[in-house]
């Protein structure tokens, strides 16, 4: 710094106005802390009385915080044909809710083939097929369209379309396990022959696994 005079800032960011370059520098001395120039093009030149090296750490952190934060977006495409059997629909399909959970959006094309072309009503009805499956994540971004030999569609993940999934989404934990007690209860409570027919039936069918039979109806 070569300004004669500084308008200084504290530490704790109280104005102590304009001051001498050497008293700033002693006042800052004073305080074991550093004088760091943060605004060079005022009149005269702003500084600030700070701890330099936690300035720089706590910036290099909130640069570091801010990266991490950043997803970076991708379009990934997955290719269908309009004869698709179900077992690669479906391989094919979870791999595009995969690539929508992970933040990417997704190009879906339908490959037309010879006189498949024609017939552009098959492949609009994967799109929608696909588009209805993944609805709880993603929304249709690019609607379906033809161009050329090929369909396309775009496919963008939704955030608010899974918080609203996952809200609707059954409390698993509250729910009572089947069978057990309230079998239990009704057994109990039933005739006792109803119940001496319940203990014949299970030890015939208990003999019949033992020999590799199973009793008849």
């Amino acid at each position: 710094m070569r300004a004669r005079e500084v308008r200084l800032i504290g530490d704790d960011g109280a104005q102590l106005g304009i001051k001498t370059l050497p008293d700033a520098i002693r006042i800052a001395r004073e305080a074991d802390l550093d004088l760091v120039e943060v605004a060079p093009q005022a009149a005269p030149p702003v500084c600030r009385i700070m701890d330099y090296g936690k300035f720089k750490f706590d910036e290099a952190q909130r640069a570091k915080e801010s990266r991490r934060k950043t997803t970076n977006v991708t379009v990934k495409e997955m290719k269908y044909r309009p004869k698709i059997g179900v077992g690669d629909f479906d391989t094919k399909t979870r791999q595009v809710a995969r690539f929508l959970d992970e933040g990417h959006k997704v190009k879906v094309t339908i490959m037309f083939r010879g006189r498949e072309v024609f017939y552009p009503e098959l492949g609009k009805r994967i799109l929608d097929r696909i588009a209805e499956q993944v609805d709880a994540s993603a929304k249709v971004e690019t609607v379906p369209r033809l161009d050329g030999r090929n369909m396309t569609m775009v496919l963008a993940p939704d955030k608010r379309a899974k918080q609203a999934a996952a809200a609707k989404a059954p409390d698993n934990g509250n729910l009572r396990p089947s069978g057990g007690t309230d079998r239990a209860v009704i057994t109990e409570e039933g005739p006792a022959d109803a119940q001496d027919e319940d203990r014949q039936g299970s030890s015939q069918a208990l003999q019949g696994h033992g020999d590799g039979t199973h009793p008849s109806p």
